[in-house]
């Protein structure tokens, strides 16, 4: 196993980090945000640096000082680094969340975490608030980023809530600028120990009330001092950064950015705008969920499918020819995720000749076709990473195909968040890599779900994995409950989730153990698993199984709408009412087609795999209702909502 580097020149805390940064680096980009036209402005890291001092000072007459909440309610932006950092600075916590949360949602973790003080990304946030605002009695001052319109503003008028805005308070940081207060404020930084709280990030809700996890600055840091093997970032380098920041993946991002001295371009989740702006900034790196990579791949393929003729099938060709070729790679130099123990000059001997046929084609294929689809993510993309769950084996192909490295990482909020990470000269597919330096983990015996002793059961075996490192969240915020619930005797932390340690060290995951689906035949079944491969599929968009204490599955499928029209008007079906479309003979049959070959032992499912009865959904699930912010499928509020329809699968 590879022995990585650990880079134990770290202070003890963020801004400290920053500080540092600053003044290595005080000229290199920090943040790129559009302005109001649209067009992209550079900020250095001496400027930010500058504003968030300002923001500091001005946040200390507000009474932010050690061990203070403060809410943020916001997306990605540029003002948002600038307001946590200034936080982190006085010795506070940021408790974050999206603006696509509930108002009950953003209420309770206000309350809950005692927050006196919230930033709001616009008053329409703040509005989520102020409709039962006797839900949230700690909190007396909002400050905006934006400013409201004349409607908002009447709304928020009459509150008891104290509203300003970030624009005055830079203005009023800026006033009490000045050397001196510059020196107290950089005294001051030392003050903040590695022990306290950086953040309290409620989880995402997937499995009910939401619970704070307490993440430290020495969480933080820990997670910077492992990543130097990881990533090969340079000075003066961009990430596009398009996932919303409360999410513990992206924040740690930002920290690593900060880290590595690169910048951090603003962007959305919207293929078509994504694709503009990185023509614009021409990034080196980006992180996405997998939903994300998987839409831009299938845009990809539609534009060719467009095209036709001979440049598609070029197209098709090349990535099938691609996607052999990066198989025979990884058998000659070892990169197949060992489940048991393989031998390596086999592997090289059933992968030297076929690499060597497959790799003049697979250059053509890049001077050809792949370039051009890289040229459209700005050309300068070195890796791409996913996270917040399973990328499709489809998926991971096409970008392997392609020649780009879309890399995966697993962790947790509690874990701060990287448990493992792929190794870029060791891409394993299968696998989600070796875990970081620091973490201890061991996978131990379970049963429908139920753990059933704590010892490792070593490589090769499925289990539960648990972890235990100094990346690991302090606590659940006043909740020693589920805090101890969540740990063994040993001080492991139950991740919850299902998986295989290969023999090379590296984590696969498996499922979830609470996903787990016990059939009346006692038979267990991972719906991850499932579900994974038939989103693999043209037709289909999302899919959720079902069937616990059932003699077979069923699914909730939401079919791709349009892929689906299309095929009907192939058929000469009409597709002027996509609801009614749903309920015809014709597309019944494609998808329960489509699952058959897909579910099949053929392709290595259990008889007990196979999916019974379906039911086709007419809307897509979306963000707040079936999915959480991080685009997990939130299970209990899917069974909820089509509580009859999943009945009548069973019927």
């Amino acid at each position: 196993m590879h022995k990585f580097r650990v880079d134990n020149t770290l202070p003890k805390n963020i801004p400290l980090l920053f500080k540092d940064r600053v003044e290595k680096y005080p000229e290199s980009p920090c943040q790129a945000a559009k302005d109001d036209t649209g067009t992209y402005q550079y900020y250095t890291y001496s400027q930010v640096y500058q504003s968030v001092i300002k923001m500091a000072l001005a946040l200390k007459t507000l009474g932010v000082k050690k061990g203070s909440n403060v809410a943020l309610i916001s997306d990605n932006r540029k003002e948002w680094l600038i307001t946590d950092l200034a936080i982190l600075s006085l010795g506070g916590a940021d408790v974050p969340r999206g603006c696509d949360s509930m108002g009950t949602e953003i209420r309770f973790i206000i309350s809950f975490a005692d927050c006196e003080i919230g930033f709001f990304e616009t008053a329409y946030q703040l509005i989520k608030v102020l409709e039962k605002a006797d839900e949230c009695p700690l909190l007396k001052t909002a400050i905006l980023f934006d400013k409201p319109s004349e409607a908002d503003a009447a709304k928020i008028a009459n509150s008891s809530i104290k509203v300003l805005y970030y624009e005055d308070l830079i203005e009023q940081g800026a006033a009490l600028y000045n050397e001196e207060s510059k020196k107290e404020y950089e005294a001051a930084l030392n003050e903040v120990d590695g022990n306290d709280n950086a953040t309290i990030i409620f989880t995402s809700g997937t499995t009910g009330t939401p619970k704070g996890a307490q993440i430290t600055h020495e969480n933080f840091i820990q997670e910077n001092r492992c990543v130097p093997d990881f990533l090969t970032c340079k000075p003066g380098e961009f990430w596009m950064t398009i996932l919303p920041v409360w999410h513990i993946f992206e924040r740690y991002i930002q920290y690593a950015s900060i880290y590595f001295g690169t910048g951090l371009a603003y962007s959305k989740p919207i293929p078509s705008m994504l694709l503009k702006d990185m023509l614009a900034v021409r990034p080196q790196w980006m992180c996405g969920v997998p939903r994300l990579w998987e839409g831009l791949a299938a845009g990809v393929n539609k534009k060719m499918q467009k095209t036709g003729g001979i440049v598609y099938k070029l197209f098709k060709f090349f990535v099938w020819w691609g996607t052999q070729y990066a198989h025979f790679k990884d058998l000659v130099f070892g990169n197949i995720c060992a489940f048991k123990k393989r031998n390596r000059f086999v592997d090289f001997l059933a992968g030297i000749l076929p690499w060597l046929f497959f790799w003049p084609l697979h250059k053509l294929g890049n001077a050809l076709v792949f370039k051009k689809i890289k040229a459209a993510f700005g050309g300068r993309l070195n890796i791409a990473i996913s996270g917040g769950g399973a990328l499709q084996p489809h998926t991971d192909n096409f970008y392997r195909a392609v020649g780009l490295n879309l890399l995966e990482g697993y962790g947790l909020t509690e874990t701060a968040p990287v448990v493992s990470f792929t190794y870029y000269k060791h891409h394993r597919m299968g696998c989600v890599g070796p875990t970081f330096p620091g973490w201890e983990v061991k996978v131990v015996a379970e049963e429908n779900g139920a753990i059933m002793g704590k010892d490792h059961i070593g490589p090769g075996k499925k289990g539960v994995i648990f972890v235990k490192g100094p990346q690991l969240m302090k606590g659940y915020y006043k909740r020693d409950d589920l805090t101890k619930a969540a740990m063994d005797e040993d001080g492991y932390f139950n991740t919850g989730d299902i998986g295989i340690l290969t023999y090379d060290g590296e984590i696969k995951i498996t499922g979830r153990a609470k996903d787990t689906i016990v059939l009346l035949g006692g038979e267990n079944v991972e719906p991850a698993v499932l579900e994974s491969a038939l989103n693999g599929s043209e037709y289909i968009e999302s899919v959720m199984v079902v069937g616990q204490d059932q003699k077979s599955l069923g699914a909730l499928i939401v079919p791709s709408k349009e892929a689906v029209t299309q095929y009907a008007a192939a058929n000469n079906a009409s597709t002027d009412d996509y609801k009614e479309l749903l309920k015809t003979d014709l597309i019944k049959t494609l998808i329960d087609s489509e699952v058959a070959a897909i579910i099949s032992t053929a392709n290595g499912f259990r008889s007990c795999e196979k999916i019974g009865k379906v039911a086709l959904i007419p809307d897509s699930f979306q963000v707040g209702v079936e999915l959480s912010a991080k685009q997990e499928m939130m299970r209990y509020k899917i069974r909820e909502k089509y509580e009859t329809e999943i009945k009548a699968l069973f019927i």
